[in-house]
């Protein structure tokens, strides 16, 4: 059970889904900050050198859904003070949404 989630659907071009892609992958090979654009909410992630990724391929019917995961510990990478997910978050727009779990 997760602690706080951040999700956001949208319909994109497969141009736009592209340039969102290659803005992750070079924020990630830039360093350890990687700012999200969620529409209307940014959120900044501290990620460390090694993480674990997952790739699902699901076929259901006509509709075919790609998974691209990515996780890690923030355990080791932070102080008990410091919080989990280093962030500046806006105000989220009617298709964003911060569930809080717990």
């Amino acid at each position: 059970m997760s602690d706080v989630e951040l999700k956001r659907k949208e319909s994109l071009t497969r141009q736009e889904a592209a340039e969102r892609l290659s803005a992750l992958a070079k924020a990630l090979t830039q360093g350890g900050r990687v700012h999200l654009d969620l529409g209307g909410s940014t959120v900044a992630l501290d990620v460390p050198d090694q993480v674990h990724t997952e790739i699902e391929v699901e076929v259901d019917g006509d509709e075919i859904e790609l998974e691209i995961e990515l996780t890690w510990s923030t355990a080791s990478a932070r102080t008990s003070t410091e919080p989990a997910v280093a962030s500046k978050v806006t105000p989220a727009t009617a298709h964003s949404r911060v569930h809080k779990r717990g």
